[in-house]
């Protein structure tokens, strides 16, 4: 199959990024994109990496599981950006370099028992909702504060920032007020001493926005791969 388009799709990603960070008055080296390959088979994400892509975000971690070993001779970081249920520890721990849908305290206690059973390390984010929609996942921003407090005994998670979905609506300044929120949550707990130099939030639809708050990470899916393929049941 032939996914030529990818170089085109990922040069132009890069340049919208890089436009979007100095319309926002910074640096195109302070933000990151990671690649969101979810739904996408095994021979796009190959494709994608002979671009010199290494990072892939997946939803589920039923796909890390099947793409992972066909890929494993790339050297690629599969991120986990879905909500993650306790029962998939095993094999986040397994097959995942980060997770950025930490939270609760649960999934923390499960992903640390089946890491030191692995003997490996694993970086973190705190997902945080700050969406009113009920179909989105995460902490309660008043929440954060304990469950920050509760990770530091868990030598196997780092964690490194906080992570995002924006309300989905075409009102840019609900859009900039959740990404808003997580950023001054952040700088709150900077404050109070935590280490949290990542923001991961904005999309392909919504990541300029999420730059000019502060974003660190944008997260593109469809803007690299094209349309979605219809996601595998269950």
């Amino acid at each position: 199959m032939d996914h030529s388009y990818l170089a085109s799709n990922w040069n132009a990603v890069r340049d919208s990024v890089a436009q979007a960070c100095r319309d926002a008055g910074r640096e195109p080296s302070e933000v990151t994109i990671l690649p969101v390959s979810k739904t996408f088979g095994a021979d796009v994400v190959q494709a994608a990496a002979a671009l010199g892509l290494r990072r892939f975000g997946e939803n589920r971690v039923q796909e890390v599981r099947e793409k992972a070993p066909l890929l494993a001779d790339l050297g690629l970081a599969w991120v986990i950006i879905g909500p993650l249920q306790t029962n998939k520890a095993k094999d986040v721990a397994r097959l995942a370099h980060e997770v950025q849908t930490l939270d609760r305290l649960a999934l923390a206690e499960a992903l640390h028992h089946r890491l030191q059973i692995e003997g490996r390390t694993l970086d973190v984010l705190v997902q945080v909702k700050t969406s009113p929609e009920e179909s989105k996942h995460g902490l309660a921003p008043e929440a954060l504060a304990p469950l920050l407090a509760e990770l530091r005994r868990f030598d196997t998670l780092h964690v490194r920032g906080l992570m995002t979905i924006a309300t989905h609506t075409d009102d840019a300044i609900e859009v900039r007020r959740c990404f808003r929120q997580l950023r001054e949550l952040r700088d709150a707990m900077v404050a109070d001493g935590y280490d949290l130099p990542r923001l991961s939030m904005g999309m392909s639809g919504d990541f300029a926005l999420a730059i000019a708050e502060g974003a660190t990470e944008v997260r593109i899916g469809s803007a690299i791969f094209g349309a979605r393929p219809a996601a595998p049941a269950g």
